[in-house]
């Protein structure tokens, strides 16, 4: 399961300083960067205003933010998504990250309207690398596949997470 962390008050202003906006319904610190920021959070599957959320793993460093949305441009998500077709085993992996996805997000509520729903397009689809990336990170390496990959290839063109993160008050 996340290697979750609880929230305190300076992490929500450091979410709410990434995001641009007020944090929502952090329920933990999935991940953290080296710099000591966020870069992960948990949500609750159910925000306070009644609004079913699938995306328990919710990216919120503006730069890793912007390198994935690079990749994303790229057409990675196109390539990973014929390979579902191509590679059982990798089609395998991706229905298990769904699953432990799925488990994870149950600890903190059930929601009908999202049951059986993750997020990301897991199992079926690859339709967004920040949920994948912010589940490889939250979850730890081996657990989703293309999180991985996507981690992976992050590294090689030179992204780093870094100490030397812009400070956030």
């Amino acid at each position: 399961m996340p290697r979750a962390e609880a929230v305190c008050d300076a992490d929500l202003a450091a979410i709410s300083a990434q995001l641009g906006r007020p944090a929502r319904d952090v329920v933990a610190i999935a991940s953290r960067c080296p710099c000591g920021l966020p870069d992960v959070v948990s949500t609750a599957p159910r925000l306070q205003d009644g609004t079913p959320f699938p995306t328990f793993f919710y990216v919120t460093c503006p730069r890793l933010n912007s390198a994935i949305s690079t990749l994303e441009s790229e057409g990675l998500m196109a390539a990973m998504q014929q390979r579902l077709s191509q590679e059982p085993a990798t089609a395998e992996r991706y229905q298990r990250a769904h699953d432990l996805y799925l488990r994870g997000r149950a600890e903190h509520g059930e929601v009908a309207e999202i049951d059986g729903i993750s997020a990301g397009g897991m199992p079926e689809r690859v339709k967004c690398l920040h949920v994948l990336v912010g589940q490889a990170l939250a979850m730890g390496p081996g657990v989703n596949p293309f999180g991985d990959e996507a981690l992976a290839e992050l590294r090689a063109r030179g992204f780093e997470r870094s100490h030397a993160c812009v400070e956030v008050p």
